[in-house]
């Protein structure tokens, strides 16, 4: 099979096209035929070494969809069903292991339903840790990417009242979306109090770019504010969000059905590449810009 694998860290130009044998599931994994495979910033930062350690050489990628091609004895799939989520050992490949799975509704085709394991699983589980309740007001920056705009229409589905900042070119789809939009950058405290003059209840970072000063400001402290892209977290006291314990997987089930159903949206078409693109689609994904999920399409 082909797989994209590389042997050092650094740029993407040590991402390589390589001829893998097939694996072989056991125990609970299923072997996936890959359909799509799903470009996130912590493929090119693991790429770059910036999240520790890592075994090489490795297959690229964290995020999967595709078809059940094979079973181990202890697997709760089938040849043949419809599978999203997180590959064991890399999903830039024709075909992954893997075991945390969700199933991807009939309705939504393979580069959409890659779009939301990680999103959501993000999403979901910084809005747990913020815990807001009905009726508060969350200011959710970065609201037109991926991770923002999954927790934007959970919030608004849980009651949350929501305000979103994105580029001005975007401000259309944060309000589609449900939050009421404004421009990041200068001046963004005074807009964010003139939308929400009772003020802000809890901040989800999902953009970085220096925000964390301005949540501070906003929420006269730390409390409450999250951050899943400012690697200057810890200096300012505020949390730095990942989640660690394993991926809700009835939750991104429950995303992707609502996606399908139209009551979620994404917020564009998939941004495709072919597998042997893998370079390309990483340095587009690292300019952090545009809308909708970059994704590889194995042959």
């Amino acid at each position: 099979m082909h797989a994209i694998q590389y042997e050092t860290v650094g740029g993407p130009e040590v991402l390589r096209l390589v001829e893998l044998p097939l694996p072989e599931p056991t125990g609970a994994q299923v072997r996936v035929a890959v359909r799509a495979a799903g470009v996130n910033p912590a493929d090119w930062k693991t790429r770059q070494g910036f999240m520790g350690p890592q075994e090489l050489p490795r297959v690229a990628g964290f995020e999967i969809a595709g078809v059940v091609d094979a079973v181990g004895p202890e697997a709760p799939w089938r040849v043949g069903d419809e599978v999203m989520g997180w590959p064991k050992n890399g999903g830039y490949a024709d075909y992954a292991l893997a075991e945390r799975l969700a199933a991807k509704p009939a309705g939504l085709s393979f580069p959409d339903a890659v779009a939301i394991p990680v999103a959501a699983n993000t999403a979901s589980g910084g809005l747990e840790v913020l815990g807001l309740e009905s009726g508060q007001t969350l200011l959710v920056n970065g609201a037109s990417g991926a991770v923002g705009a999954m927790a934007v229409q959970l919030a608004r589905a849980a009651g949350i009242e929501v305000i979103g900042t994105a580029s001005a070119a975007n401000q259309a789809v944060v309000a589609r979306l449900g939050a009421a939009p404004t421009t990041y950058g200068e001046g963004v405290v005074e807009r964010v109090r003139a939308l929400a003059p009772r003020g802000i209840d809890a901040v989800f970072d999902c953009a970085g770019h220096g925000f964390l000063d301005a949540a501070i400001e906003l929420r006269g402290s730390t409390d409450g504010v999250i951050t899943i892209a400012d690697g200057d977290a810890a200096e300012k006291g505020v949390r730095f969000y990942s989640r660690t314990e394993g991926p809700a997987l009835q939750e991104v089930e429950k995303v992707a059905q609502r996606v399908a159903a139209g009551e979620f949206q994404l917020t564009g078409p998939a941004r495709t590449y072919p597998l042997a693109e893998a370079a390309a689609a990483q340095r587009e994904s690292e300019t952090g810009h545009g809308l909708g999920k970059i994704v590889l399409l194995p042959s």
